[in-house]
């Protein structure tokens, strides 16, 4: 856990900043300045300037980047929550369940999971919910096969061979001694499943099927950004660095916490 300190500090300073940043600022993120379009830093009191219709950079910065989070961990919940489950119950059942179960997620593996998310925005709506359901529900696979594998490790414990000839039921089992077990080994691989989720909520803001107005996310933010690059590139440089300084933290804790519990 100590190497996984620094990443996770950054990342709280960043959701701390997200949270409270938006009330200490005299502009809300969806107020429009008239007076100030494309405003440059410093200007009648935006300190990082405004956008193409004259609404507080800094403050549409700071909200968007606790949209991507929130969404991004809501759906990395949905995703450990079936992954945990399924995986859980292929690796204790296993035979012929286990591999039924298994060729389910090898054949889910093969869809084009993008295009996926982009058919439920489509068909269903395009609501901050159905967002992270639809995001979490296709990310689950790694997990589900990470906990199959450790619980097959597990149900050959001298504790768990020991509490089955107690006469413990595989209820019991399960919930008191394989699903403490693998805590440490699903939050590491929710870390590492929680920047994947960024990186497609971002994707889909930025092709207009994500997070919608007034609401704003990171990805919305880089599109705009990216559109008025020429003129205005602090638009395009600030959102842009918070998205990857969040996916390197990200990344290198749950990488660090996962070489921790390998050991």
């Amino acid at each position: 856990m100590k190497a996984a300190r620094l990443p996770l500090l950054v990342l709280a300073a960043i959701l701390l900043a997200a949270m409270l940043g938006p009330a200490l600022l005299p502009w809300r993120y969806d107020a429009i300045d008239w007076s100030t379009v494309r405003g440059g830093p410093l200007v009648d009191g935006h300190l990082l300037g405004t956008d193409s219709v004259g609404r507080d950079l800094l403050a549409r910065t700071l909200v968007g980047t606790r949209i991507t989070l929130a969404v991004a961990i809501a759906a990395a919940a949905v995703a450990l929550v079936i992954g945990v489950a399924w995986g859980a119950i292929a690796g204790w059942c296993g035979g012929r369940i286990d591999e039924a179960m298994m060729r389910i997620v090898d054949a889910l593996y093969a869809l084009p999971f993008m295009f996926v998310v982009i058919l439920l925005m489509v068909l269903f709506g395009r609501s901050i919910l159905l967002v992270f359901l639809g995001i979490g529900a296709v990310e689950w696979l790694t997990m589900a096969r990470v906990v199959r594998a450790e619980v097959l490790t597990l149900k050959a414990r001298p504790f768990v061979l020991a509490a089955e000839a107690a006469g413990a039921g595989p209820a019991t089992i399960v919930r008191g001694h394989i699903l403490p077990n693998l805590a440490g080994v699903a939050i590491a691989y929710l870390l590492l499943t929680i920047p994947q989720v960024v990186m497609v909520e971002s994707f889909l803001s930025f092709l207009g099927l994500g997070v919608q107005e007034p609401l704003t996310s990171l990805g919305i933010l880089v599109k705009d950004g990216a559109d008025d690059m020429d003129i205005a590139p602090h638009a395009l440089l600030l959102p842009g660095g918070i998205l990857v300084l969040i996916l390197v933290c990200l990344t290198a804790a749950g990488e660090r916490l996962r070489d921790a519990l390998a050991r």
